[in-house]
């Protein structure tokens, strides 16, 4: 899934869509601490694939045919909320008492922070803006190098970052280029990934060895390949209006993304009410939908209130939704 580049072509993909908001539902879901505390192995399991399935729609669907100042646009576009939400969510671990606590807040901690070691699930977009660059950087320029030779000099290009800078994880970077590897072989996502209900065979038979619950692993790697294999399997039964509202989510998820930390922190003021239910799923589902409809009502009362094009650098950024 990609969260900002969203097209390969100017038609959506229905399936992508799908997958995405199945992967950022469940990146809400096991951010709400109530819920996933008590779910741990669970926790465990859905760790393994949500976060490597973005980062290979990511990687897929960018697009570096772009100019090099729209591409550019596009990139700032991201840090610029970036940069917010990333400060806020460091300034207020630093004052809540949060699981990811900081204890002393500075200039030197914030810049670190954002640049280098970003706090919460906004990791995401600075490892997506750093592997989008590189990529960019590697495959834009014309020149007789072959793809293979493009993509080796990408995977390089990650290398040095991880290992030499430190400032992404090289395997998450590698779900990117797998992604990336993906497109310009020029085979189609859903192709790639066979739509099978078979799937649900190997992948109960792998997420039975703990082992393989790390997404750095071989294992892990299969399991990311099977929860795809199987969800584009079921996409088709989806009744019309499930997928209708699904599309909907999945072309999003930025806007959920950036919000939706903001709605996992207030729903802790939930659980006095809610914890008569011992299992957690009534705080989830209103705890989910809290988040969905919240983050979307910011992305529409900063639309009407005209602050999206200085926040989104677009005019509008949530679009209205058509049945």
């Amino acid at each position: 899934m990609q969260i900002v580049a969203e097209r390969v072509s100017n038609k959506r993909i229905a399936e992508l869509d799908y997958l995405k908001c199945v992967f950022i539902l469940l990146m809400i879901a096991f951010h709400l601490v109530f819920f996933s505390d008590k779910y741990p192995e669970a926790k465990q399991w859905v760790y393994t694939f949500h976060m490597p399935a973005f980062l290979i729609l990511s990687g897929y669907l960018m697009r570096v045919e772009k100019r090099p100042s729209e591409f550019f646009r596009v990139m700032f576009w991201i840090l610029i909320p970036y940069l917010i939400m990333e400060t806020g969510y460091v300034v207020l671990s630093a004052i809540l008492p949060v699981r990811e606590r900081v204890d002393e807040l500075s200039a030197g901690l914030l810049l670190d922070k954002l640049f280098l070691h970003p706090m919460g699930p906004y990791w995401y977009l600075h490892t997506f803006m750093l592997c989008g660059v590189g990529y960019y950087g590697v495959f834009h320029p014309k020149g007789k190098m072959s793809e293979v030779s493009r993509l080796i000099a990408l995977g390089v290009c990650y290398a040095i970052l991880a290992e030499c800078f430190r400032v992404v994880s090289l395997p998450n970077a590698l779900y990117f280029l797998a992604g990336v590897a993906i497109r310009r072989g020029g085979v189609k996502l859903t192709s790639f990934f066979r739509p099978s209900l078979w799937a649900i065979v190997p992948l109960v038979w792998l997420s039975m060895d703990e082992a393989n619950l790390d997404r750095f692993t071989l294992g892990g790697a299969a399991i990311v390949y099977l929860v795809l294999s199987l969800l584009l399997s079921v996409y088709p039964a989806l009744p019309a209006k499930m997928k209708e509202v699904a599309s909907y989510i999945g072309s999003h998820t930025l806007i959920l993304l950036v919000f939706s930390p903001v709605f996992t922190m207030l729903s802790k003021a939930l659980v006095p009410f809610l914890v008569f239910d011992r299992s957690g799923l009534v705080f989830l589902i209103v705890a989910l939908i809290i988040t969905v409809y919240g983050s979307f009502g910011v992305a529409w009362c900063m639309d009407r209130m005209h602050i999206s094009p200085y926040f989104w650098g677009k005019k509008r950024m949530l679009q209205p939704f058509r049945t």
